[in-house]
């Protein structure tokens, strides 16, 4: 509407032969309103080259801010030809990237780590010792290292568990926490809420927790559905636009902002689109930490291991369905002590979040830095 204006009308007497005897009434017409986004147009068209072809949602935001410098979905379509998109099952006219739900997988570790440190759970010191499995009753829950190589990592404080994403410290801390402090801070950090960008289509996820359980599955909560929320699987649903808004609260130093593509003079102030969450400095200063050992070598992240500027990130792979099957995640920001961009890649039943998301990101991040030095 902002864009299209409106068109003004004339009211006139006409004789017979159709010339005009007099006018009896006009309505000018209003000229549409130029919009300018915050896109950056380079840094756009790399994302889309790089989403080329594959399912899955590209986004790049400014932290200070929440202004979006990229966001791509996949696949794509020509907008010159939509009708021949209607009936693809890719789905190309459906924006994924604010629209599509996925479990976060270990992504939402962050989260984890943050609520257990702020109910002092857990401080930078507190040791747990990875088992490689945890037994409760008939059921089984693994560590990724353990399963996919048989080892466990001995005793593991909160950056060393983010930096190599063990399970198992992860399941205890969800097991200290318990579903209704974990799932409080779910929420605070914006999960199951839309975050109101400027886009139509947006969806708010799902944080599930006892009630939700009852209410929905007719089942009560378990033990297990704790331990598997903390490392961000069973219920948990989450749009790329929000594991990127939680990435940007740690990038910022505890700050929410809200995400938008459109320029304002109405928001030329940092305080109209961000607030400050409650979240202590050394609560950041860890996590950050952890995911920027993430990036460095005998961490998650290995396509980042020769990159020239600091990245702090966190893989994830998610499970979905009953065939074992994963998404790929990568979210984090750079540079990590001074970040001016936050990127997350979700790439649909692609793998292993570090194989196929972390590249795409350091592509994304390779082409931001090449125009800064």
């Amino acid at each position: 509407e902002s864009l299209r204006g409106r068109p003004g009308s004339l009211l006139v007497e006409t004789g017979a032969d159709g010339s005009i005897i007099r006018e009896i009434g006009r309505d000018e017409p209003q000229t549409g309103e130029s919009l300018a986004t915050t896109l950056d147009k380079g840094l756009q068209q790399k994302a889309d080259a790089l989403l080329a072809g594959r399912k899955g949602a590209l986004i790049a935001g400014d932290p200070a801010t929440g202004a979006i410098l990229a966001l791509v979905s996949g696949p794509g379509f020509d907008p010159n030809s939509v009708e021949k998109y209607l009936n693809d099952q890719n789905s190309p006219l459906f924006n994924r990237a604010v629209g599509g739900v996925y479990p976060p997988g270990s992504t939402f570790k962050i989260i984890t780590a943050a609520a257990a440190l702020e109910e002092r759970k857990i401080d930078g010191q507190t040791q747990i010792e990875d088992t490689g499995v945890i037994k409760i009753g008939d059921y089984q829950y693994t560590n990724w290292y353990y399963t996919q190589y048989g080892r466990t990592e001995g005793n593991l404080n909160v950056v060393g568990a983010l930096k190599r994403s063990n399970d198992i410290f992860f399941y205890r801390l969800g097991e200290t926490l318990g579903i209704r402090a974990l799932s409080e801070w779910a929420k605070f950090f914006g999960v199951g809420n839309k975050t109101g960008i400027d886009l139509p289509g947006e969806a708010g996820g799902l944080m599930p927790d006892p009630v939700w359980k009852e209410a929905v599955q007719k089942e009560p909560w378990y033990l297990g559905d704790t331990l598997i929320s903390a490392i961000g699987q069973g219920n948990i649903l989450m749009t790329p636009l929000q594991v990127n808004q939680m990435t940007s609260v740690i990038a910022s130093g505890g700050r929410w902002c809200r995400p938008h593509l459109v320029k304002s003079e109405a928001r030329s102030t940092k305080s109209e689109t961000c607030r400050r969450l409650d979240i202590s400095p050394s609560t950041l200063a860890l996590i950050t930490e952890g995911m920027s050992q993430v990036t460095q070598a005998g961490g998650t992240a290995f396509p980042f291991f020769d990159f020239p500027v600091s990245v702090a990130g966190k893989t994830g792979t998610a499970e979905y369905g009953d065939e074992d099957k994963t998404h790929a995640w990568f979210t984090g920001f750079s540079p990590a002590d001074k970040p001016n961009i936050v990127i997350t890649v979700l790439l649909e039943g692609a793998g292993e979040g570090s194989a196929e998301a972390a590249p795409v990101a350091k592509e994304l991040l390779s082409y931001w830095f090449s125009r800064q030095l």
